[in-house]
């Protein structure tokens, strides 16, 4: 008897199609992914935009009413060693004030940026900062929300853009530079890519000397890795990657000066930073408390004491080891530094993970409340950096 059944026949496979379809079928997966990456940070690289755009128009129209250069203010103090740097290269070891105490990357992508554009020295360091601010206020959207929620990770943003001293992530310093490698190694640390962590990390050690603050928290993170047995090869490869920009620059120096502590000897005897386990920093801060003080030592005394209080509010959070270690080191390495008490608040830009607690409040608080606070923040953040350039005649 046959059997009778409905199945139809085998086919074969239908072949793959080609041409353009099967391009963009196999299109490589790290562009995709830049692609979505960017259109999600999209809302916080705008409010941070307008935010800092905000705080660069006060000082333009302050400016141009006083009948001075808004960019040569942009570019000062500091700003004119680094433009140094990339007009002349670094000086003699004989120097009282060597520039050679400026680290190498900011000026570095500054003077290529100017010999491939049509670019000044001075916009061209401009470009490079603001560009780098844009990659910051990314990498803390990145780790906001990593750790919390969308909404956490652009208000982190935002607050990093309103902070009192935010005038400086617009100017032609590498504060900015910094904290977007910072921030973008400890959010590669926090997912275990350990080799874009430490390269990262490496990049951010040519950058600034805070990089000291940077480099045990990968080569911790990569040790407790490589002693539990995990990720292989890639924790030693952080390991080794993390700290060479920093004593490769630090080697550099010591032989251009014929001593191994060359670096630290022109940081002492040449700019007077010394480390005094906070004794400076305390006596500064109690004048600043107790006598008539100019507006600047206020704010930074303010902000050394709201930094203070951030830390420990982060450890009752329970912030993960590497952000908290981090932030702690920054304040170690900052307040326990004597010298220079009216850039310690720019000293601690950086040290991003110490928002992270107002940033959770806030998204918690709602969109409205969350509103209020940031557009009194902005108001007061952009007079203050006008202030900063405009009035006070120190640096930031």
């Amino acid at each position: 008897m046959d059997v009778v059944t409905t199945e139809e026949p085998s086919r074969p496979a239908p072949a793959p199609p080609t041409g353009p379809a099967t391009a963009d079928r196999v299109r490589p997966g790290y562009v995709r992914r830049l692609r979505d990456a960017a259109r999600d940070a999209a809302p916080a690289l705008a409010l941070y935009a307008v935010i800092r755009l905000i705080g660069v128009l006060v000082v333009y129209l302050w400016a141009r009413n006083i009948d001075v250069s808004p960019v040569e203010r942009l570019t000062r103090a500091d700003g004119n060693w680094y433009l140094g740097i990339v007009q002349h290269g670094y000086d003699g070891y004989e120097k009282t004030q060597s520039n050679m105490a400026f680290f190498p990357l900011y000026p570095g992508l500054t003077a290529a940026l100017e010999r491939l554009s049509p670019f000044s020295p001075r916009e061209s360091a401009l470009v490079v900062a603001w560009l780098a601010a844009l990659a910051a206020a990314w990498g803390l959207y990145a780790v906001g929300k990593h750790l919390h929620d969308r909404r956490t990770g652009i208000l982190l943003a935002a607050l990093w853009g309103a902070v009192p001293h935010a005038v400086v992530e617009s100017m032609g310093y590498s504060e900015s530079l910094f904290t977007a490698l910072a921030a973008w190694t400890l959010y590669a640390l926090l997912r275990r890519h350990w080799v874009t962590a430490g390269v990262v990390c490496l990049f951010a050690g040519l950058t600034r000397p805070t990089a000291s603050s940077l480099i045990p928290v990968v080569g911790l993170a990569a040790l407790l890795a490589v002693v539990r047995r995990r990720d292989g090869w890639r924790p030693w490869a952080a390991l080794l990657l993390a700290p060479a920009g920093w004593l490769g620059y630090l080697a550099w120096v010591g032989t251009r000066t014929g001593r191994p502590d060359g670096w630290f000897h022109i940081q002492s005897a040449g700019w007077g930073t010394t480390f005094d386990f906070g004794v400076y920093t305390v006596d500064r801060g109690q004048q600043a408390l107790v006598q008539v003080a100019a507006l600047p030592l206020l704010v930074v005394t303010v902000v050394a004491l709201l930094s203070i209080m951030f830390f420990a509010l982060s450890a009752i959070d329970r912030q993960p080891w590497p952000l908290l270690l981090y932030s702690g080191l920054m304040l170690v390495t900052t307040l326990g530094a004597a010298g220079y008490y009216h850039s310690k608040a720019r000293f601690l830009l950086p040290a991003f993970p110490l928002l992270l607690p107002a940033a959770v409040g806030l998204a918690r608080a709602g969109w409205a409340r969350a509103g209020t606070v940031l557009v009194t923040l902005v108001a007061l953040s952009a007079y203050f950096g006008g202030y900063l350039l405009l009035i006070w005649t120190k640096s930031p």
